[in-house]
């Protein structure tokens, strides 16, 4: 089975070196074959980006897609993935926003796997509550680009990411098939409604880092993948919250992650 984990890093916030030594310890521990990172800072010709200081001893590839350039650049805002598995190709796809919000983005990278090739594609929506008409936007965008890019033969996709949009939402209901958006429907499984239990909830005041901004608690970090197929591949066979814990006073990040088992059709 493949193991998927994604979690928002929270950038540079709070304790960072601790964070990120906390970081590496628990993914380390969750042995993840695929991870996906949100809210991760570059800076081009910098030293090692967040994502490559987290991937480096856990012997991950990392590739890196930025979706907002902070201040006009070139410090950069964006999403990473991390593969234990070689990155034949990776792009960054912009997604639809509005003036004045920050821009959006979805990285794409194809792997080679043991089971054959997959896409897997990271995230990150717009963030305000009351842009949930951006939100809708993005994810038909990143649907008509997943349909435009996998082939039949590959593994079905991975998608994976900070939606900053609760279950009952129109843009996660399009997702799960249950409602349409432009005219036109989907299919995604959710990882966590499926195989998971509980709220699940990722954004919560339990969470010291999260508690200031007053928010309610909700499931906003998502695991999805378009399966299963009828080879029974892309079939969600487990989830749960992790990174969830602190050491001493120290979190991961002010979000929780998500790790998913997904079936390979072994």
């Amino acid at each position: 089975m493949i193991r998927a984990v994604t979690i928002n890093i929270w950038n540079r916030q709070g304790p960072w070196p601790e964070r990120l030594a906390l970081l590496r310890r628990r993914l380390r521990e969750l042995d993840p074959d695929i991870v996906g990172l949100q809210e991760v800072l570059h800076l081009p010709g910098s030293p090692p980006d967040q994502a490559e200081e987290i991937a480096a001893p856990l012997e991950l590839a990392s590739v890196y897609g930025p979706a907002w350039l902070i201040a006009g650049g070139p410090l950069a805002f964006g999403n990473a993935l991390l593969s234990r598995w070689p990155i034949l190709e990776h792009a960054n796809l912009p997604l639809p926003v509005d003036e004045p919000h920050e821009s959006r983005a979805v990285l794409h990278a194809l792997l080679d796997t043991p089971k054959g090739r997959l896409r897997v594609f990271v995230t990150h929506l717009s963030w305000q509550f009351h842009v949930a008409h951006l939100r809708a936007r993005q994810v038909r965008a990143i649907d008509d680009a997943v349909h435009a890019l996998v082939g039949r033969d590959e593994l079905p996709p991975i998608l994976m990411g900070d939606f900053n949009a609760e279950p009952d939402s129109d843009e996660i209901r399009f997702l799960r098939g249950l409602t349409a958006l432009g005219g036109r429907g989907t299919y995604w499984a959710d990882c966590f409604h499926i195989a998971g239990q509980g709220p699940g909830d990722t954004y919560t005041r339990a969470n010291p880092y999260a508690a200031d901004l007053r928010e309610p608690a909700r499931r906003i970090d998502y695991i999805f993948v378009r399966g299963p197929d009828k080879q029974k591949r892309g079939e969600p066979l487990a989830a749960r919250v992790v990174l969830d814990t602190p050491e001493g006073d120290i979190w991961p990040s002010d979000h929780f992650g998500v790790l998913a088992e997904i079936g390979d059709g072994s």
